[in-house]
């Protein structure tokens, strides 16, 4: 009720407003006047006194409202509240700096997409060509172009501290046999077993100093063109290397799938009667059977072509791969360059 009562006479006239702020004001006059003269119908002629009420303090240290407070002495302070950013706002910015970093690759599945949507509906349109790529891949422009790129490419090459591995995977059966004649009667137990052999065969990356001295012509780079305008330079690379070297003794060979019981099982006609039986008895050892696979197993892997050839051609191939996405690629594209091609070719014979 009393907040009302308030309200109501702060409607009053501007002229009561006015002639009560002036009053108010001369009764703090520090000279000692204290209050208006009565006989004065308005403000005193002194000229140092508003007809105005005063300005409002700065928004954040405006006094709170003394009629709705209750407490004139009391004044509150006003803190602006900060301006809240959108969430949406947050994850375009995100989105649109994500797709500056990866543009190369969204636009190519952008164009994949169109393309293949054209395609459905039977439209043949021509569009522009963009290779895959990610940022860490793509050339930037301004990149050196007067480097010797051929020794940098060479130093990276000779850095290379382990071979290159062409596995291959083979089955064979092999037959464990025990003899032993006791006087006249021949007396002999075998089984066959069925076993799987693993082997590999390794390339040499980095014969060493003297395999890529200039004078054997193992390694040769050709820049076709240097990078300029912010286009990238063109390379080719040939490199001649040791053959892929086949495993070296039986131990390089391993053998799983080794089963306890054999899946055939052939005897002399003595056994297993009393002549023989009593005296030989068939021996299974999984050491012995495992010692005589790996020799069976060794020797496939370096006479037969059927696994001579895959383990080659692996081998070939894993060292083509390592030198040119490991040490090459990375090397030119640092410089600014594209490898155009790289060719691998085998020596005749080690070293």
């Amino acid at each position: 009720m009393l907040r009302v009562l308030l309200l109501l006479l702060g409607t009053l006239s501007a002229a009561k407003h006015d002639q009560r702020t002036v009053a108010r004001f001369r009764a703090d006059d520090p000279d000692g006047r204290t209050g208006l003269d009565p006989g004065s119908r308005g403000p005193a002629d002194d000229d140092s006194w508003p007809t105005q009420p005063t300005p409002m303090p700065p928004a954040d240290r405006r006094p709170a409202d003394s009629s709705r407070r209750g407490n004139p002495s009391r004044a509150t302070l006003f803190v602006p509240r900060r301006p809240r950013v959108p969430r949406w706002v947050k994850w375009t910015a995100v989105l649109v700096v994500a797709g500056l970093i990866f543009r190369r690759a969204v636009a190519w599945l952008v164009l994949l997409t169109l393309s293949s949507a054209l395609h459905l509906i039977g439209v043949n349109a021509h569009l522009p060509r963009i290779k895959f790529a990610w940022p860490w891949q793509t050339i930037s422009a301004g990149t050196t172009t007067n480097t010797n790129l051929g020794p940098w490419v060479l130093q990276k090459i000779e850095g290379i501290s382990k071979p290159a591995l062409g596995q291959a995977n083979f089955n064979f059966y092999f037959t464990h046999k025990v003899s032993k004649n006791i006087g006249p009667w021949p007396c002999w137990f075998a089984s066959t077993f069925y076993a799987v052999g693993h082997a590999s065969a390794t390339v040499d990356l980095n014969p060493g100093a003297a395999w890529w001295a200039p004078a054997t012509g193992h390694y040769r780079l050709q820049v076709l063109s240097r990078p300029a305008g912010g286009k990238a330079g063109h390379v080719t690379v040939t490199m001649v290397l040791p053959p892929p070297q086949l495993p070296q003794s039986a131990h390089d060979v391993t053998i799983d799938n080794l089963p306890s019981k054999p899946i055939d099982t052939q005897h002399s006609w003595t056994y297993p009667g009393l002549g023989c039986g009593v005296v030989l008895k068939p021996q299974f050892a999984q050491s012995v059977l495992y010692a005589q696979a790996q020799t069976i197993a060794f020797y496939k892997a370096t006479h037969s072509p059927q696994i001579t050839g895959p383990l080659i051609r692996t081998a070939e191939a894993q060292a083509a791969q390592t030198i040119r996405n490991n040490f090459i690629q990375p090397t030119v594209n640092a410089f600014g360059y594209v490898l155009d091609g790289l060719t691998v070719r085998w020596s005749a014979g080690p070293g």
